[in-house]
């Protein structure tokens, strides 16, 4: 008997529905901690910095006691979530994040301060690892790039608002208000955490993190997205310092278009990886981020500066959308933890890198020819790049010969 079914029908059968409730809460989770995390990420070191005896040592000291945190929590939480759940560990991230925030308005001793920040870390890195997982599970497969995306967009907005309002609030209202709205934001997400999937045996062995660097299939994605942040760690911490000093106004468009640049174009690489694959935007997504460095390189001439940083803001989406879709693809459930454990430390850890890096090139050559060489070191990301589309194809064509070859036995 023909199947009745139109082909608006048959459409939605191949588009499962994405919105559902437990994303719509994830949602919430989302932008508390995203929200949270970024109100205080330049508000806390100038709070050190002013203090008693402050100084610039101590504001590096707390952002990286914070980024060292992280870096370490993402590292152990896929074996604490194996054994907590990621519900547990998502509100766990959420309570860590929130409520030491309130200690800042209790002392501001440089001790109390270190603490807080590595507490934060860790319930920060939590939320990134523990939430990615739930994430990709609430996800249908065939809508994977686009509800990566998505989530995407939910992270970025609070990033975009979160660091210039944060900054504004300590300045007209005093810190102790922003420090109560950053831990509340984080507090009252965790309501959204209990109508989240619970802890759930996931089909597949397990996948710790070191087997997971060490499979080719995730290390090369890793390893391109890590290269693609060491550009976004330069653009946010030295574009400021490679501008002229009256071009403000410059270094604030660019410090918009770069994030903005990335949150839409990562949101339409989502929707391109569902229907072609994410295999292929890898390459362009490299390409385009290290022709934003360069361009940027021209520090004298504003136009050069704001569409440069503009520009990487598109490769660089493009290579987080790719990455992440493909990595969550090329493991079962039981791995999800791994994959959101190894893409967050490739982000902090390149991002860190990168700036580390560049201080002590530019201190060498200037910073115009430091980035000209940043966008060099870049593309030499496009061999691991290149050999991932390469072993995806093989991969492909195979898949087709299996099936070709199940379909004549059936005939």
């Amino acid at each position: 008997m023909a199947s009745s079914a139109g082909p608006e029908d048959r459409v939605a059968e191949a588009r499962p529905r994405l919105m559902t409730r437990p994303l719509l809460l994830r949602f919430v989770t989302v932008v508390g901690s995203s929200a949270s995390f970024f109100l205080l990420l330049s508000v806390v070191p100038v709070y050190a910095q002013s203090g008693p005896g402050g100084g610039s040592d101590k504001a590096g000291l707390v952002t990286g006691a914070l980024m060292l945190a992280t870096v370490a929590g993402e590292l152990m939480a896929p074996w604490l979530a194996a054994r907590c759940g990621y519900r547990v560990m998502l509100g766990a991230g959420l309570l860590l994040l929130g409520a030491p925030a309130l200690a800042l308005t209790v002392s501001r001793s440089l001790a109390c301060i270190v603490t807080v920040c590595l507490v934060r870390g860790l319930g920060f890195a939590f939320t990134l690892v523990a939430g990615g997982a739930l994430t990709a599970s609430l996800i249908p497969p065939e809508r994977r790039g686009e509800g990566l995306a998505l989530i995407g967009v939910m992270a970025g907005v609070p990033s975009l608002v979160g660091l210039p309002l944060g900054a504004w609030l300590a300045l007209h209202t005093g810190y102790g208000p922003v420090c109560w709205a950053a831990a509340l934001i984080a507090l009252v997400s965790i309501a959204a955490v209990p109508g989240l999937p619970g802890r759930e045996a996931a089909p597949g062995p397990p996948l710790g993190i070191f087997a997971g660097a060490r499979s080719g299939a995730l290390r090369r994605p890793t390893a391109v997205f890590a290269v693609t942040a060491v550009g976004a760690g330069i653009v946010v911490t030295f574009l400021p310092l490679a501008v002229a000093p009256g071009n403000s106004g410059v270094v604030a468009a660019a410090l918009f278009m770069q994030p903005a640049a990335a949150t839409a174009s990562r949101w339409f690489a989502g929707r391109r990886a569902d229907r072609r694959g994410a295999a292929g935007l890898m390459v362009p997504g490299l390409v385009a981020s290290a022709a934003g460095i360069l361009v940027v390189a021209l520090t004298g001439v504003p136009v050069a500066v704001v569409v440069g940083a503009a520009v990487f803001g598109v490769g660089f989406g493009i290579a987080q959308s790719a990455t992440i879709t493909l990595m969550y693809s090329r493991v079962p459930a039981s791995g999800y933890g791994t994959v959101s454990a190894l893409w967050n430390v490739a982000y902090d850890a390149g991002m860190g890198i990168g700036a580390v890096g560049f201080g002590t090139v530019a201190g060498l050559t200037g910073y115009p020819w430091a980035f000209v060489l940043t966008a060099s070191l870049m593309l030499t990301a496009l061999v691991p790049a290149r050999w991932d589309l390469t072993a995806a194809r093989k991969q492909r064509a195979m898949g087709r010969e299996d099936q070709a070859v199940a379909e004549e036995g059936e005939r």
